[in-house]
């Protein structure tokens, strides 16, 4: 058995962001026109994760989040949702990324984020945690 506790063909990794979605208080106005916002975990690799986990199933993240305060909100997230998050870094130089989406009346999102670069886009390899990448089901 991995030293992670994950042993176990059926696990799902997902790799990639997380971050903070500001969603408007009110939905079909623009960005601009919104009056406030709320704040969301955010990012596809992460819900897929959460989903993935809320089903039943055996789901990791590996990932890159700030040394900041939304970062260490989303890694409580991950583990209040039973997702393995010993693939997660912090970055101790780089934030957790912001997004800013709405869904506007005529259907269409509209994104704005805030990356400069964030903590996600700086994973370096030598950061990764292979072993529990390699414990995932596609790995024999």
């Amino acid at each position: 058995m991995a030293s992670n506790g994950v042993n176990d063909k059926s696990l799902i990794v997902s790799f990639g962001e997380m971050l903070i979605d500001f969603v408007p208080t009110v939905s079909g106005v623009s960005l601009a026109e919104a009056p406030g916002f709320l704040k969301a975990p955010g990012g596809a690799p992460a819900n897929v994760a959460i989903a993935v986990a809320r089903l039943g199933g055996k789901s990791a993240f590996v990932g890159k989040l700030g040394d900041d305060e939304f970062g260490h909100m989303l890694a409580g997230i991950l583990k209040e949702n039973d997702v393995i998050a010993s693939g997660i870094n912090f970055d101790t130089g780089a934030r957790t990324a912001l997004a800013f989406v709405t869904l506007r009346a005529d259907g269409e999102r509209e994104f704005m984020f805030y990356r400069n670069p964030s903590a996600d886009m700086l994973l370096r390899p030598e950061e990764l945690n292979l072993e529990l990448i390699r414990s995932g089901w596609w790995h024999s």
